[in-house]
Order: C-alpha cells, then structure tokens, then sequence
C-alpha cells in the first residue's frame, strides 16, 4: 500500500472518528458525595474546647512512633510493617487493582495487529496446461507480502469511560483498605505487647506473693511448735500458698499464647518476644486532642474505602446504562501482495478494506433492565454501607474517649486500693505475731491483697489497650 493511500484513508477515518466523538456523550449519574450529618463535637471530650476550625489539631496527626514511646514495642511495630502477611496481602491487592484498571482502560483504544503472509505452489506439468501460443505454463507460483489491521468499538455513551472510573475507584478503595490493614496492625501488635506485658506483671505480682506466703507459713509453723499458734493456722497458710502457686501454670499459658499472638503479627513462627516497660511504666497523656468530627471522614481509612466503593457503584451505573444505546464499532484492514519482492510495496499491489457497524439491542429477555436496576441497587448499597461506616466511626472515638477517661480513674482508684490492702496486710501480721489475732484476718487481708494487685495490673493493660483503641478510632497510624 502506498504511502499516500494509507494517508488518504487515514484523515477520511479521523475525520469521521473525530466528529463521532465530538458528539459523543457519557451516560449515567456523576458521582457527588452525599452529604453527612456531623456532630459538631464528639459526645465525650479529654481535652479543652477547641474551636470547630478545619486546622483544629488531634492526635491521629501524630505518628504512631510518638503515641507509643516504649522502644521495644516501636521496634515490634516496624518488625510487624516490615513482615506482616495481611499487610502484604493488602499490598498485592494493590497491585491486582492496577493492573485490572490497565486492562479495563485498554478497551477504549482500538486495537492493530499486523503481520505478513507467504504462499506457494508447485502444480505439475502435466496440469498446467499450454498457453494460447502452446508455450508450457509456468508451474510454479509464490506471493505474498505485509498486512495490518485495525478494529475500534466507539467509546459512543460512555461505556468504557465508566467502566474505567469504576476500576479506578476500586484500585482507590484497595489502597484505602491497604492503610486501615495498617492500622489494625499497629494497633493490633500494641494491644497484644500491653496484654503481654499486663501478664508479666501479674506473674511478678504472685512469684512476689507465694514469696510471701511461705515466710507467713514457716512462721506460722514455727508458732504452732512452739505452743503459740494452732494447727488450723498452719493449714490456712498453706490454703494462702497453693492458692497463689495454683495461678502460675494458667499464667504461662497466657503468656506463651500472648507470644504466639505477637509472633504470627510480625509474620514469624511463635518465639519469646522482647520486652521493654513494665505496663506500670507505659506513658499515658492526660489530656488528647481529638479535632473535630468533619475531620474524621477525611482520615479515616475505613470511611474513605467505603467512599471509594460508592464511586465505583456509582460508575456502574452508567456502564449498565450505556447498553441501551447502539454499540458503534470500526474495523479495516490493508496491506500489499505480490508474487515479486521487488514489487511488493509498489502502489499497484496495495489493497485495504474499511468498515462500520452499528448494533441496537432488540430483544434480550430484560437482561438490560435487569442489569441496571441491579446496578443502582447495589449503589444505595453502598451508600447506606458508606453512612453506616460514618456512624460508627463516630460511635468508636465517643467510646473509645470514655473508656480512655473512665479506664484511668478505675486504674486511679485500684491504686490506692492496693496500697490500703497492703497496709491492711502489714498491721494484721504485726497484730497476730503479737498474738492480739487470728490468722484468718491475716488470710483475709492478705487474700484482698493479691485480687487487688491482680486488679491493677489489669486496670494499667486496659488503660494502655484504650489510648490504643482512641488513636486507632481517630484514624491515625496509617499515615
């Protein structure tokens, strides 16, 4: 085909294409983002007034690593980044969303392919017959040469445009979905390390106790040789002891689950885990700043994947409405032959075919009708989906503020308790070595003792666990 010809069909197929898309309109709704009825503050607060203004700050703008100062626990948290499988689950459905959205793209260009072909055939001579002139005819043929082809389906409503803007929002939505897998994560690993370090501090609490307790037993023992004390005391004591000895085996089961827990986080096999601060130790701010609600549906991850999934649905929409409308679709194909290579490019050889078509569905059983009303339903689907995740984002920061606040006055309070058992502790085994006692109010004192420090540590893990749980709520970690 000669060169002038190829840019001859050439501007006659842009200029139709050109004004075909000129005209060309997408169908179906653009999306807009629904409007949401934010409270204006959340219903508990741990901080001054701050005024409702766009900059107003939160804690969720920090980075985790100034949230959780135990050095330790920051080294698990990148170890767990680092390593964690839903992580990188997360991150490969990252990448199978780009690469859907580069296929889905594909459809709206046309697509060429070109190639070449080669013939020959030897027919006998005895078949090939004489000329008019009774030469014999030549028994030997062979040609060939270069062809392309081309075919387009009109992007004419908008199909392929919307289905575009649909992958793209489900790609969106998976890298939403990659940062609030970040987020449970941090905030998986540091309630796991709290709850780790809430059981080392309850082992502690009863080594120290069963400590105790058998030094109250040899005095006891010691009182009843010796005509001061009774049997019955020597039995109460030994009551006390295996009391406390009988919580450690449960206790190093919790803790080697807790490891098995924090190892799987960090995508290892179940091993010991380090430790840093005793839970007592693990800082607490008094008062956090949480911004404004308005600024939570901007940062949470879980609220902007949902969005993302309300674009896409939105998309659909157009895609299963452009089905009533004509699909138009373009196909050509040209190339050169000759049976001599010199000549295979000559003009005279060239050959090229164009052509157009257009379908209008007719009849198809309301597959159609079906499909778009499937569509607009899975929409508000996902608007109700997306409303929903608002609301309890908003009820997750109002819980998570008044567990923060109520946890720590609880943790306050089992304090001080523990110190007037101890002191409760101290005067009753003052009272029965000087024999102004039984040893049941030793037992009963001492028994108050071990459930009240059992109890704080308890209260420190689950004050540390409701920073965690607020931070999270807020929307930070992922940034």
């Amino acid at each position: 085909m000669s060169v002038v010809l190829v840019k001859r069909v050439g501007k006659i197929i842009g200029g139709v294409l050109l004004a075909l898309l000129i005209v060309g309109c997408t169908v179906g709704p653009n999306y807009k983002r629904p409007a949401v009825d934010a409270p204006g503050s959340y219903r508990q607060t741990l901080a001054p007034d701050i005024a409702p203004a766009s900059s107003a700050p939160s804690i969720a703008d920090e980075q985790w690593s100034t949230i959780f100062q135990d050095s330790t626990l920051q080294h698990l948290v990148q170890e767990a980044l680092a390593n964690n499988l839903d992580l990188r689950i997360a991150a490969q459905r990252v990448l199978e969303a780009q690469a859907q959205l580069g296929v889905t793209r594909s459809q709206q260009f046309p697509t060429v392919n070109g190639g070449g072909s080669y013939t020959a055939l030897q027919v006998p001579a005895s078949l090939a017959g004489n000329n008019s002139n009774g030469t014999p005819v030549n028994s030997f043929f062979n040609g060939g040469g270069p062809s392309a082809s081309a075919a387009w389906n009109l992007d004419f409503w908008g199909l392929y445009r919307r289905q575009t803007a649909a992958a793209r929002a489900e790609l969106l939505a998976s890298e939403w979905g990659q940062r609030a897998t970040r987020t449970s994560l941090i905030q998986g690993v540091a309630e796991a390390y709290f709850e780790l370090r809430s059981l080392d501090a309850q082992m502690a609490i009863t080594e120290n106790t069963i400590k105790a307790r058998k030094d109250s037993l040899q005095l006891t023992q010691a009182l009843e040789q010796h005509g001061a004390g009774s049997l019955a005391d020597v039995r109460q004591a030994e009551e006390l002891l295996h009391a406390a000895q009988s919580n450690l085996p449960d206790l190093r089961r919790q803790i080697a689950i807790q490891e098995n827990t924090i190892s799987i986080l960090l995508g290892h096999n179940p091993q010991a885990i380090d430790r840093g601060l005793p839970i007592e130790q693990q800082p607490h701010p008094q008062e956090i700043p949480v911004g404004v609600p308005s600024q939570l549906i901007e940062r949470r991850p879980d609220i902007q994947q949902a969005e993302a999934k309300l674009v896409a649905a939105n998309a659909r929409i157009g895609v299963a409405r452009a089905q009533y409308f004509p699909q138009i679709s373009l196909t050509s194909l040209g190339g050169s032959a000759s049976n001599q290579l010199s000549s295979i490019f000559s003009s005279a050889n060239g050959y090229w075919y164009a052509a157009g078509s257009i379908s209008e569905p007719i009849f198809d059983g309301g597959r159609i009708r079906s499909n778009y009303r499937l569509s607009k339903a899975q929409e508000q689907e996902m608007l109700l989906t997306y409303q929903k995740t608002i609301l309890n984002a908003f009820k997750d920061v109002s819980n998570s503020l008044v567990s923060y606040k109520e946890t720590r006055e609880h943790r306050e309070e089992q304090a001080e308790q523990v110190k007037s058992a101890a002191d409760a502790v101290r005067l009753a085994r003052l009272r029965y070595s000087g024999g102004n006692t039984s040893y049941l109010e030793v037992l009963t004192t001492d028994t108050d003792l071990y459930s009240a420090q059992l109890l704080l540590a308890q209260a420190q893990q689950q004050e540390a666990a409701s920073l965690v749980q607020l931070y999270a709520a807020l929307g930070g970690g992922w940034q």
